[in-house]
């Protein structure tokens, strides 16, 4: 399914004023069980940044709507934060969105991850939802190597070979279209990070049994209803009133719970 064309039509509904906005980043935090374990680690982290003292800069790498900024801006006002995308469009918005709500710790910038360096720049990254979009893989973990402060910390979320991009045997075709590869192996994943020079790398599952359900009922079912017609926009919270009390357990869940296995890895690692 190609999953563009319905962000883009999220955002020109989201888009028209900050109160929306603001609106669309929340029900995202509430709805993305990716959104709640990102958070987690990034809470985690918190005594760990604090200690390399007030001026934490950051770069969200492949942004997208900017609610990871969002949350980050929110909770750490101080931070300075550079997001990153590769389309124009959306980072105008966010950039307009940021100015309006007087966020002038924040810029977006247009740019390439599989060129971009700024040597020692930074002290967290941060890459939701990316590495799936991106062949040259390898070459990003070098240039986010490149780009981190000595001790800086790297965190991605990105879906696993058990079943991410809910593809589960040979032949069967990504969920979202505009994925590279179907997922990583854990393994896999942090041989690279460590051939990208991370002295050391902490890969988990998330979306384990209680995710994998959540996530068809507030992801997967919404999104293919909308990709056969926009109408569905009119019942959406008709849907989600019905549906969200058990995806919200179920997250609660998946967070709270070591899982063997999963279709999704939250991956950290330090240089």
């Amino acid at each position: 399914m190609q999953y563009d064309p319905i962000k883009r039509s999220l955002g020109n509904v989201f888009n028209r004023t900050p109160f929306l906005r603001k609106v669309f980043y929340n029900l995202l935090d509430l709805l993305l069980l990716r959104a709640w374990h990102v958070h987690k680690e990034l809470r985690s982290l918190q005594a760990e940044l604090k200690q390399r003292g007030p001026a934490i800069n950051v770069l969200d790498a492949g942004a997208g709507f900017g609610q990871y900024t969002y949350w980050l801006h929110r909770k750490h006002p101080s931070w300075k934060i550079l997001a990153m995308d590769v389309k124009e469009e959306q980072v105008a918005d966010c950039n307009s969105f940021f100015q309006q709500i007087g966020g002038t710790n924040v810029k977006f910038e247009v740019g390439d991850l599989t060129t971009y360096v700024n040597p020692s720049a930074y002290d967290l990254v941060v890459c939701v939802d990316v590495m799936e979009h991106i062949e040259p893989d390898v070459q990003v973990f070098k240039n986010y190597h490149a780009s981190m402060k000595p001790g800086a910390v790297l965190i991605i979320s990105t879906p696993s070979d058990q079943g991410g991009s809910d593809v589960h045997g040979e032949g069967e075709a990504s969920f979202i279209e505009e994925h590279v590869r179907d997922g990583y192996n854990i393994k896999e994943i942090e041989d690279k990070l460590r051939s990208a020079g991370f002295s050391k790398v902490d890969a988990r599952y998330q979306y384990g049994t209680p995710g994998k359900i959540s996530w068809r009922l507030s992801m997967k079912y919404p999104i293919q209803l909308l990709g056969v017609s926009k109408l569905f926009f009119l019942i959406i919270p008709v849907y989600y009133a019905i549906t969200y009390p058990i995806a919200y357990l179920l997250n609660w869940l998946d967070v709270s719970v070591k899982h063997p296995t999963g279709t999704g890895l939250i991956v950290k690692a330090w240089k």
